[in-house]
Order: C-alpha cells, then sequence, then structure tokens
C-alpha cells in the first residue's frame, strides 16, 4: 500500500511539473472581459434610420398609382364620343373652372397646425388684434366718398379719395389675381377665408403679386392720379359666390 501511494504522490508532483503556468492577461484580455461585464442595453451597433412617424410610403405610392389612374381614366372619358359620359364631363369641367380656395385652405392650417415655418413668435397688428375680437370689423380700403352707385353696373363702385392714395386690403387673404383686367386696368383681386373676393380696379399702381399672402389693411395698389382736380379714385367691388354685393352693406364710406 506504502508502494502504491508513494507512487500516486510521484505522478502528481510529474503532472504539476509538466503543468504550464497560466498566462498573465493581456490588455485585449482585460478590454474583452470589460465589455462582456457591461449592460448588453448599454451598447448597440447603430441600426438603419427608422422612418418618419408620419411618412407612409405606402400610402405615397397608393396616392400616386390612384392619381395616374385617374388621370388616365379621364383622358379614356374625353376620346370618347358615348354620350354616357357627357355628365362626367361635365362635372370635370365646373371642377377645373372653380376657383381653388387658397385663403380657406391656410386659414384652416394655420387655425389646426400654426403658421408654417413660424420660428419665431410674431407680434399680431392692430388690426390683426381687432379683427380676432371682432371677425366683422374690415380695414377701409382708403378713407374717401362713393362717385357711383352699385346699381351703375351691379358689381362695384368708384371711390374718390387723395391722388395717390394707398389703396389697402379690406381683410387678410391670398392674392389670387395681379394685373390687368378689361374695363377696369390695374387690378387686384383678393380671396378671403369666408369665400368672399374683394376687387381693387383702375389702380395706378400694383403693389403685390399674385398668391401673395395679404394681411388686412395691407397695401395692393396706389389709387389713379386726376390731373385736373389733383383727386384720386379707384374701383371696389366685393363678390361672394358667383355674385357681387354691395361694398356699403360692408363697408361704411363717407
Amino acid at each position: 500500500m506504502a508502494n502504491r501511494a508513494d507512487q500516486i504522490r510521484k505522478e502528481m508532483a510529474k503532472r504539476r511539473k509538466t503543468r504550464k503556468a497560466p498566462a498573465k492577461p493581456g490588455k485585449e484580455a482585460i478590454y474583452s472581459s470589460l465589455i462582456q461585464d457591461e449592460d448588453p442595453l448599454i451598447y448597440e451597433p447603430p441600426g438603419p434610420k427608422s422612418a418618419h412617424p408620419l411618412f407612409s410610403k405606402e400610402a405615397v405610392l397608393f396616392k400616386i398609382l390612384a392619381s395616374a389612374c385617374l388621370v388616365l381614366l379621364i383622358a379614356i372619358m374625353y376620346k370618347s364620343s358615348n354620350p354616357a359620359f357627357d355628365k362626367a364631363k361635365m362635372v370635370v369641367q365646373q371642377s377645373m373652372a372653380t376657383e381653388f380656395q387658397f385663403a380657406k385652405a391656410a386659414s384652416w392650417y394655420e387655425e389646426k397646425f400654426g403658421k408654417p415655418a413660424a420660428l419665431l413668435p410674431q407680434k399680431e397688428s392692430k388690426t390683426e388684434t381687432a379683427a380676432a375680437g371682432d371677425k366683422q370689423a374690415y380695414a377701409m380700403p382708403v378713407s374717401g366718398k362713393i362717385l357711383t352707385s352699385f346699381s351703375a353696373d351691379g358689381r362695384g363702385v368708384m371711390i374718390e379719395t387723395k391722388s395717390g392714395a394707398s389703396v389697402k386690403a379690406m381683410n387678410g387673404g391670398t392674392v389670387i389675381f395681379a394685373g390687368k383686367k378689361k374695363n377696369i386696368g390695374n387690378t387686384v383681386i383678393i380671396q378671403h377665408a369666408d369665400s368672399t373676393e374683394s376687387w381693387y380696379g383702375d389702380l395706378d399702381k400694383v403693389e403685390v403679386k399674385q398668391y401673395d399672402q395679404i394681411k388686412s389693411g395691407e397695401q395692393v395698389g396706389t389709387a389713379q392720379r386726376e390731373k385736373n382736380n389733383g383727386k384720386g379714385e379707384f374701383y371696389f367691388a366685393i363678390k361672394k359666390g358667383k355674385d357681387f354685393i354691395d361694398p356699403i352693406q360692408v363697408i361704411k364710406f363717407e
């Protein structure tokens, strides 16, 4: 038994000598151990950028496809001489002839989402503050008196004012026309949020461009200069739907 025990001791000593000592951990091993010990939620490889929550690629593609199909359908309808399409053609023509309500759309957008690209707070003018308190308070285009009555042409009135006086918008809106019109010369037409339009004709100068956003009381042009008496005048009309209304019902002149 003693010999057997001695033999086992020798074998164990031999194994100890032949066994290699563990290598000292290097920098890479230490760094690897630190990474493994960290919380896996702290370190994550960067993934692809997530899509905008309000953007849907499928919805955009569907709208593009639906628009293309609609255009193709209308083209086929107009190429056909079938009388069954006459009613549909009339609806399309009426839709294309109707003026888009820019001012109403802009007013709805500002009410729901605020003014676009308004990075800095804007001070409201006195005219805007008054209009917010009283929706029926319109700005006077000019200080003057009416020369011709509404019944003269059933559309608008001629207003006498100072020579070269500034003509101002009676209410805020979008300029849908700025140029020359038959019979009334230099003209500015503003579309308002309530779907009405205000016309300013016979102007000496036009100070705005089409699709400009106009505030209530902002200058749109200047009145004609009369050489004889030093007075000025311009044409003013208000349109609601397809009909014109007497401006005296809306604004009180001298």
